[in-house]
């Protein structure tokens, strides 16, 4: 007869198939450890030497990238306490676009501390307690650690160098064309007094060439032909639809008695007058080119080619939408004449060809433009995907920028300092807190150290060098890594120019911490049974993940 095994009191009050871990090694430790794997997973890419992941997702489509935050949405971490520090950095990327490869670093650094403190006999209050006060410290010393501010967001000069430290750890050897590229887009179309919006700087990819042969222009470029005969308007007058550029149907059937032959001839002359109509009301509203919605009929085509108007059809509404912001036009549910107010200027408005492919561009020659291009050029698609993330870090930049114009030392200088100045302020604080904000001044440690490895010069040399460098209270503070030299050396960040924005290192900070110690505070995992109901068919692709 088998031995009954009986269930535990817990597992008796839930309902079957509830899984329940509790205690320090069921449940602290194996989320310790899930989020740790992660870390190590992320750590190869930060830098600008970092590795590249290749990430096939559910619907076999291929990335092949460094940016952490491409990694993790296509990973789809399951696990409850790992998908905690993915929310962290998720926030991090739509607070400031840039640093999720930061703040998993950090997070996941601080947490294989705590495996080390929680094995010394620490509770997990303790630990949580010194990282909090380590936390609230290295805000305060960050504010002192700020080297550069730039006086003005308008000047290419100031920005570049921005830009390229952001723009280098995705895109190493295309820094310098992609800064100039993407400052160029910017300030452009950066606004005096609204806020700046990442939105107004598109990206459109070619296939063809190679990537210094992307180029920026003020205005709007569609994947398209034009519908019409006429392929380029100068000092254009645009008129938007948002409804088929055709003659409308009538909700209800209807028959026609046609009686004699004079009636059958004439029926189509009627409705051929009245396209004609309204197409001619446009033409001497000084309209010249049309953007449609919908489709574009035959017999609006014939006129619209007889009085010169220049037809291009847009199927998306959002680029319906940004093309009337960029021209500053308003998009009409019906046709008719739109008004001074309603209508578009474009400087130019033509078909372009662009390697092999066909593009019509909305080319705006003021000083002052609602929406800029960057055309990307590349011989892959991957390649392509990849530089259009590093534009899109840039940009954000760019926007992070206009919001706090103050900067640190970049290349690992601030996370030594930090590291350095925590472990003296852990020295001078009473109680077993001291031992965890010790372990987060190592957490920091890191950071020079990955940035080392993945470049091939030894970790150890490198922060022994940096500790050395930074005993100087006053020129030390912004001595950073030398990654382009072929030995371990160390340089003065601010002659460089290598510099780190000072707010998303202090969302970074924040939003790793609090990531942490959330993982931390946990002491038990109840899993419900996954709720049953038909299994997703294989092979069909979900159209919201477009």
């Amino acid at each position: 007869m088998a031995m009954h095994v009986p269930k535990s009191y817990f597992q008796n009050m839930m309902k079957d198939g509830t899984k329940h871990l509790t205690g320090m090694h069921e449940a602290v430790f194996s989320n310790l450890e899930a989020c740790t794997e992660l870390y190590k997973t992320i750590m190869t890419c930060y830098g600008p030497k970092g590795l590249n992941k290749m990430v096939i997702n559910h619907l076999s489509k291929l990335f092949v990238t460094n940016d952490a935050a491409t990694i993790i949405k296509e990973l789809e971490v399951q696990h409850p306490a790992a998908k905690m520090i993915v929310l962290a950095s998720q926030q991090q990327e739509s607070e400031c676009g840039d640093g999720t490869n930061f703040v998993m670093i950090l997070a996941g650094a601080l947490l294989q501390k705590a495996i080390d403190l929680l094995e010394c006999g620490l509770s997990p209050s303790e630990v949580i307690k010194g990282y909090e006060m380590a936390s609230d410290k290295c805000l305060e010393i960050l504010e002192t650690l700020c080297c550069h501010t730039v006086k003005d967001v308008k000047c290419a000069e100031s920005v570049v160098p921005i830009i390229r430290t952001s723009v280098a750890s995705k895109q190493d050897g295309y820094e310098d064309f992609l800064a100039d590229l993407i400052s160029d887009a910017c300030i452009k179309i950066m606004p005096t007094q609204r806020t700046f919006n990442v939105d107004h700087v598109r990206t459109c990819k070619i296939l063809g060439s190679g990537v210094l042969s992307s180029t920026c222009l003020q205005g709007m470029v569609f994947k398209r032909n034009v519908e019409s005969d006429i392929t380029c308007v100068r000092d254009a007058k645009v008129a938007v639809f948002s409804c088929p550029f055709d003659i409308g149907t009538t909700e209800t059937k209807g028959t026609v008695l046609i009686n004699t032959a004079d009636e059958l001839k004439n029926f189509s002359v009627d409705e051929e007058r009245l396209v004609e109509g309204q197409v001619k009301s446009l033409a001497e509203a000084g309209i010249t080119v049309v953007v449609s919605g919908g489709k574009v009929g035959d017999m609006m085509m014939h006129f619209a080619n007889k009085f010169n108007i220049m037809v291009v059809r847009l199927m998306s509404k959002w680029d319906l939408r940004r093309l009337c912001k960029s021209i500053n036009a308003t998009a009409l549910p019906n046709l008719t004449v739109p008004s001074a107010e309603e209508t578009g200027d474009c400087s130019v408005v033509q078909l372009e060809e662009v390697g092999d492919t066909t593009v019509v561009v909305f080319r705006q020659d003021r000083e002052e433009s609602a929406m800029s291009t960057i055309i990307i050029r590349g011989s892959t698609d991957n390649i392509m995907d990849d530089i259009e993330r590093a534009i899109d870090d840039g940009v954000n930049s760019v926007k992070v920028l206009t919001r706090d114009q103050r900067c640190l030392p970049g290349a690992a200088a601030t996370e030594i300092e930090l590291a350095k100045q925590l472990m003296s302020y852990g020295e001078q604080t009473p109680g077993m807190e001291q031992y965890a904000i010790k372990k987060f001044a190592e957490a920091f440690e890191v950071f020079p150290k990955i940035l080392a490895e993945n470049t091939g010069l030894k970790g150890n040399e490198v922060l022994a060098k940096m500790y050395n460098a930074h005993q100087d209270n006053v020129s030390g503070i912004n001595t950073g890594i030398n990654l382009e030299a072929d030995q371990v050396e160390v340089m003065d960040v601010v002659e460089r120019q290598v510099y780190d924005l000072f707010l998303t290192k202090h969302w970074g900070i924040k939003y790793a911490v609090n990531a942490a110690t959330t993982v931390l505070v946990v002491d038990q995992i109840i899993m419900a049974k996954q709720a049953g109901g038909p299994k997703p068919r294989k092979g069909q692709a979900d159209p919201d993940d477009e």
